[in-house]
């Protein structure tokens, strides 16, 4: 049923724990990703939904896994923890997809590990929906991610501040290797495991490296390349990750863990969400920077394995640190001149894009519904519709016009931004309207959510209401980890 090829439990015992997921006390299919399934190479099309949710509950273990938790440290919200690792979720192992590419699946909520510190191991039904909403939507905006294959609710309570009902999420990752996994063994002075797991990052997820002159360095500065690249993309959708903690980044580049994150309404570069994140070190407008120390904390594991004397290394690992800003840079004012319809470089590009960012700030825009607008404005439509301010608007406009450049035809203008901002987000509200019916067991409107969002550049009326922002009666304030 699983085509598994488990490499990650072939390393030494130091780097995970053997572990069988709990039973679940009445486990009940809520969503099975069938076409992600399909790329996967798993064969469970004959299964009917309480045999899927036998699986994916974790009640009986595929034939050919081998259950473990990963050991990792990490830094949470600036403070160093040198013991993490799995503490609610269990890799079932991994396969090697129809396109030759190695995929974790990966059980969370499926009871207590090793690393679990007195934890109950499970996840509640609201986290779990909130993973699956949000990862196939950033899937279907073009950014990396991990993915959902299923979702059940297992039958049973889990105690947070009151009980909730529990569920299981499977989560589909190129790896689960962090940030964090490195800091594991720096932490401990294990030169070895550091070298040991470096080498297998590299075949796994770099392999062009291999052979490379001073290969640690290469890699640091691929990993680099893969978070600024990724961070830029999620600036442009407005996303706020809410917990960019060191065991929350992973060394492929793939977005993980959607517990606190949510996306902008009104444009606010300060904006935080996150119930945990008191004084908003990871605000929108601060990922890039965290992105940033969080390669920091990376070089510095990486350092010992570095070719040269360690004066060489650390002049090595500050170069690379500052490529990180460039890069960022270089991919986010790519992303934005996209949103704006822009072809090509201009020196006053950046000036461009941050004056209308700082006209949406002023004028409390919607952040996705403006950009969504200004393809048709550029299509012809009044520029009012935008609902920016007048005055600076009309300041702004004609260096716009400008830039476009004449004799573009207006509707392909049109439809080139709009192909880059998307119509549907996961917003917010609906993500918590969802939750709130599937406590009641009803999950139409999480199904109607979900399917909706795989289309998220389609415009059609039979998902106008989900487009719409929320009332200030609906907003959401705060959104919360689940843990």
């Amino acid at each position: 049923m699983f085509p598994f090829d488990n490499s990650y439990a072939r390393l030494p015992g130091h780097f995970h724990a053997s572990v069988l997921p709990a039973p679940a006390a009445r486990p009940k299919l809520i969503r099975y990703n069938a076409a992600l399934a399909k790329e996967l190479g798993i064969e469970l099309n004959s299964e009917d939904e309480s045999s899927l949710a036998e699986i994916f509950s974790g009640n009986r273990v595929p034939e050919g896994a081998s259950p473990l938790a990963m050991a990792y440290a990490g830094h949470q919200f600036g403070g160093f923890n040198p013991q993490l690792g799995d503490g609610r979720a269990i890799l079932l192992g991994e396969v090697v997809d129809q396109s030759g590419k190695r995929r974790d699946i990966q059980l969370k909520g499926g009871g207590p590990t090793p690393f679990s510190r007195n934890g109950d191991g499970r996840a509640a039904l609201g986290p779990v929906l909130r993973e699956y909403i949000v990862s196939e939507a950033m899937f279907a905006l073009g950014i990396p991610t991990t993915r959902a294959l299923a979702a059940v609710a297992t039958g049973q309570a889990v105690r947070r501040e009151t009980p909730l009902p529990g569920a299981v999420f499977t989560r589909v990752a190129a790896s689960h290797i962090r940030v964090g996994t490195f800091q594991f063994f720096a932490a401990r002075g294990d030169t070895q495991g550091l070298r040991t797991l470096a080498d297998y990052v590299i075949a796994r997820h770099y392999p062009a490296l291999t052979g490379a002159d001073n290969p640690y360095l290469a890699l640091l500065n691929a990993i680099i390349d893969a978070q600024a690249s990724l961070i830029a993309r999620w600036m442009a959708v407005g996303f706020i990750h809410g917990v960019m903690n060191t065991d929350n980044v992973t060394v492929s580049g793939e977005t993980i863990d959607f517990g606190p994150c949510a996306f902008l309404d009104e444009y606010d570069p300060k904006k935080k969400f996150s119930s945990i994140d008191q004084r908003g070190r990871y605000a929108y407008a601060n990922q890039p920077g965290i992105g940033q120390w969080n390669m920091a904390r990376l070089a510095e594991c990486l350092l010992p394995l570095f070719e040269g004397p360690e004066e060489r290394a650390v002049e090595d690992a500050n170069a690379a640190l500052v490529r990180f800003g460039e890069t960022f840079q270089r991919h986010w004012l790519t992303n934005f001149r996209a949103k704006f319809g822009i072809i090509g470089e201009d020196e006053d590009d950046l000036a461009l894009v941050n004056d209308f960012l700082a006209l949406m700030h002023e004028s409390e825009a919607d952040f996705t519904v403006t950009f969504r607008r200004l393809g048709y404005v550029a299509g012809g439509a009044n520029p009012s519709t935008l609902n920016l301010l007048p005055d600076e608007l009309a300041q702004w406009l004609p260096r716009w016009q400008s830039r476009l450049g004449t004799g573009r035809d207006a509707r392909q203008t049109e439809a080139t931004i709009h192909a880059t901002n998307p119509a549907l987000i996961p917003r917010n509200h609906r993500i918590e309207e969802a939750i709130a019916a599937a406590i009641y067991d009803d999950y139409s409107y999480f199904e109607r959510l979900t399917k909706a969002l795989e289309r998220p550049f389609d415009e059609v009326d039979a998902k106008a209401d989900l487009r719409l922002p929320p009332t200030v009666e609906e907003r959401v304030a705060r959104t919360f980890c689940g843990t």
